[in-house]
């Protein structure tokens, strides 16, 4: 199983907070909102992962996250992405990267209460999405399930939605999505769209979902940031993490700290 977290783009409903750094390296309560989906991948097990980002902010992830895992057999490799096209083309950029393994995309401003790694490391092929009952689907990609688990339907913001369950931004697919994606046509709004590769397994009979119990927040305004960090404090999402991150985190600050020990002298 390969890793890729999507952490490009403009963040634009963030600005002036994503002018001068990534919506992803924003912090949520005690760290940077990267390593909620890091966590997730590492929990699951996931060795290599690939990291995309926007170029303005390449540096700022490679100062953050270029060594931090290394004693950890924690190997993460950087893509950057020039032009957002889609959350499909994390599947175009990574096609060398991911080869015939399987593969599980996380957004870099999704925070989950619930522990998935056991759903992640059990997936064998096909597709397979989590979803999340919320009070207003219209507003989300909604999909409808059936008694099996597996999906019926996938419409995307519809006014009609024939369910309550939304898709959330953890995705686990097999080697197959990357010849799905480069086949995509773009969208209407000119991108590739994880919905149409999410159909395609559905066409296939191969995409099953997983409901989320727990706390799924998605941090892309400046309420659900702030409702982020809230909701991580109050019911200790942080405390949940992998020990590994933890360490890694607690290294790599003491390293700070002695260099910046070094600068004083």
């Amino acid at each position: 199983m390969k890793g890729i977290i999507l952490a490009g783009g403009t963040a634009t409903r963030l600005f002036p907070l994503t002018a001068t750094t990534s919506k992803q390296l924003l912090p949520v309560y005690d760290r940077q909102m990267i390593f909620y989906p890091l966590n997730i991948l590492i929990k699951a097990r996931v060795k290599e992962i690939l990291i995309i980002v926007a170029p303005e902010h390449s540096g700022q992830f490679l100062n953050l996250l270029g060594s931090i895992f290394e004693k950890f057999n924690i190997h993460l490799e950087f893509k950057v992405q020039k032009i957002p096209r889609g959350l499909a083309d994390a599947f175009i950029l990574g096609k060398n990267f991911i080869g015939k393994d399987n593969v599980v995309m996380a957004l870099g401003d999704n925070i989950f209460e619930d522990d998935l790694s056991d759903k992640i490391r059990k997936f064998k092929s096909g597709g397979l999405v989590f979803a999340k009952k919320v009070p207003d689907p219209k507003r989300f990609g909604v999909v409808e399930i059936d008694k099996q688990g597996r999906a019926v339907s996938i419409e995307e913001k519809p006014e009609k939605p024939k369910s309550n369950f939304c898709l959330t931004g953890l995705y686990v697919y097999d080697h197959r999505v990357t010849r799905i994606a480069r086949n995509l046509k773009p969208s209407s709004r000119g991108e590739i769209e994880i919905t149409d590769i999410n159909k395609k397994y559905l066409e296939m009979g191969e995409l099953k979902v997983e409901k989320i119990r727990g706390a799924w927040l998605d941090a892309g305004t400046y309420d659900s940031l702030l409702e982020a960090g809230n909701v991580v404090r109050e019911k200790k999402i942080y405390a949940k993490m992998d020990p590994l991150i933890d360490q890694a985190i607690g290294l790599f600050n003491e390293e700070l700290k002695t260099i910046a020990k070094k600068r004083l002298l």
